[in-house]
């Protein structure tokens, strides 16, 4: 190819380049504004999903988990499939491998909106082994942070994100 050719291929190729860049940002941002959306209406519905990667303890620390544990919001309703791992103060009246694995009436809900439009929501529920309290933070990306408080277990805490589609 001549010289004389080659400049001008190349400045094409940068500027194809630069609009391709272009329609991905552009593509990028619709992304997140409908994830956000999403998010903003199952919260609002009290319609979430929560597919948990990871749990944290302090006795012994974090791990990932497989992809098939979560936690669900239908409105009044919560229903938590989560591992658990730590130990308990009191002997559970239930099977022991009952486990964060139930479905339970809410007792109470409160909603509280943090920094960076992240919403958090204090969540109690009574089981017939114990009471639990679910902090969910889920921000608009639909990343999500679970921490459970329970009477007769260790504090645990799960990330993951919300299931928009």
């Amino acid at each position: 190819m001549p010289k004389r050719l080659i400049i001008p291929f190349v400045t094409l190729l940068l500027l194809a380049l630069q609009f391709t860049s272009c329609a991905t940002q552009q593509e990028r941002a619709e992304r997140r504004a409908r994830t956000r959306q999403a998010v903003e209406q199952a919260v609002a519905q009290r319609r979430l999903k929560i597919e948990v990667s990871s749990m944290s303890t302090l006795r012994y620390g974090s791990r990932m988990v497989t992809p098939d544990f979560y936690l669900e919001l239908r409105g009044d309703t919560l229903v938590s499939y989560l591992p658990y791992l730590g130990q308990a103060r009191q002997a559970p009246m239930a099977s022991p491998s009952e486990g964060l694995n139930f479905t339970a009436e809410i007792g109470s809900l409160q909603e509280t909106r943090l920094k960076h439009d992240v919403v958090r929501l204090d969540v109690m529920v009574r089981t017939r082994e114990d009471i639990y309290g679910y902090a969910i933070e889920v921000s608009p990306s639909g990343m999500a942070s679970i921490s459970v408080q329970s009477q007769h277990r260790d504090p645990i805490s799960f990330s993951g994100h919300c299931v928009t589609e």
